[in-house]
């Protein structure tokens, strides 16, 4: 199947993932683009596919006879979109850019001014919105890109490689892509999750990352006759809020700088609940910002008195870095694919995670790859059709059998 006419027919599914949920896959409508993958990975010719209980679609190419000694790599991507933004009844559109600012809707436009990038792709195609949903190019992108990658292996016998897994996630957007991943049944030495931006990142180090959620309870008395008496649960929430380094929030970090990142505020003066998310990419530093968190929480508490703030602290995933560095063969093998096709490698931290992150320390080493769209979890989001043929590409450098 050709590349675009199979990405646009993964985007025509919703598959926003739901932090709130407590089932696995965290929303049912998932395992309906999780069933359409598992009917074509076995059109295709991939063996012994499978959709597990949880949501994640395996399979796998054998290795080229004569080939089984060469490593076993894994290519992962995940279904789910963001809940960050609409992706009920996606409206791609496949257009040339020609300069100038992308007009989505009335409303809605690509900026230039915003989007400098945009001008790499002048005379190109790229697929955007309709302005008024997300696009799903994360990670849908990285699907279709593995898919065409397996695809054209299963039609060209003739191109030698070792044995090769496929796996597709649900509910990376919401950090539970990893769970219940099966590491063993994988069978992989190492993999590559495809899931990045710009085509040529290549990425092993990524954050360490918490969430944490305050909630907040107050004593609501009328307000004619407060005095002295309430506790106002919605004040204590901005009290918090404005406690935080007005520096260290996303909007003012960069690189390898940490943050502080205020997710969601709601309550009235009963109840109130603050949601955050911390990251920071050196260990030491991450752990001094989970101590502040919860000496502010042990603050307010003092000052309203004990049980007005709740503090919920989580870890979500950790900095693969640390369990790349002892297998650096991966990152060569990648960064030479890049290369041999005239593509730079861009190599830099992710400033988010990936579910390679938490697959590398449960021990599949699993840098991350570009899936080649821009402006993911917005209306803006696209991606340059070029480029994801491109991509397809590097996946096929990267498996291809390299002693010959």
């Amino acid at each position: 199947m050709d590349l675009i006419k199979r990405f646009l027919t993964y985007v025509s599914f919703d598959t926003t993932s739901d932090e709130e949920s407590e089932t696995t896959p965290s929303t049912e409508k998932q395992l309906k683009l999780g069933a359409y993958l598992r009917s074509e990975m076995e059109t295709v010719g991939l063996k012994e596919v499978r959709l597990d209980e949880f949501g994640r679609v395996y399979g796998f190419l054998p290795a080229t006879p004569g080939y089984e000694e060469e490593p076993k790599i894994g290519l992962i991507a995940h279904m789910d979109t963001s809940p960050a933004v609409s992706g009920t009844d996606i409206k791609p559109r496949i257009i040339r850019y020609e300069g100038g600012d992308i007009r989505l809707n009335e409303k809605v436009s690509i900026r230039r001014s915003d989007f400098p990038f945009l001008d790499r792709y002048l005379g190109k195609e790229m697929i955007v919105t309709d302005g008024t949903t997300l696009l799903g190019a994360d990670d849908k992108a990285g699907v279709a890109e593995i898919m065409n990658a397996v695809e054209y292996l299963t039609a060209h016998p003739e191109v030698p490689h070792g044995r090769i897994a496929v796996a597709f996630t649900p509910d990376e957007e919401v950090g539970r892509g990893a769970d219940h991943f099966d590491v063993e049944g994988f069978g992989c030495d190492f993999a590559y999750t495809v899931d990045g931006g710009a085509l040529g990142e290549l990425e092993y180090e990524n954050f360490n990352a918490a969430s944490a959620r305050f909630l907040i309870h107050g004593v609501n008395i009328h307000p004619g006759s407060a005095k002295n008496r309430m506790k106002n649960a919605a004040l204590i929430a901005a009290e918090l809020v404005s406690m935080l380094p007005e520096a260290e929030s996303p909007a003012h970090t960069e690189m390898y700088e940490g943050f502080y990142h205020v997710c969601a505020i709601q309550g009235d003066e009963s109840e109130a609940r603050v949601d955050m998310i911390i990251r920071d990419h050196d260990m030491k530093i991450f752990e001094g910002r989970k101590a502040f968190v919860e000496r502010l929480s042990d603050y307010l508490n003092g000052k309203y008195g004990e049980g007005t703030v709740e503090l919920r602290l989580r870890d979500s995933y950790y900095n693969m870095k640390e369990k790349i560095l002892p297998v650096m063969f991966v990152i060569e093998r990648a960064k030479k694919a890049f290369l041999d096709l005239g593509i730079e490698p861009i190599i830099s931290p992710v400033r988010g995670g990936t579910d390679g992150a938490r697959l590398s320390f449960m021990g599949l080493p699993c840098p991350n790859l570009s899936a080649c769209g821009y402006n993911f979890h917005g209306v803006h989001e696209c991606v340059p059709v070029e480029d994801m043929y491109k991509m397809v590409e590097v996946l096929l450098k990267i498996v291809r059998a390299q002693k010959d």
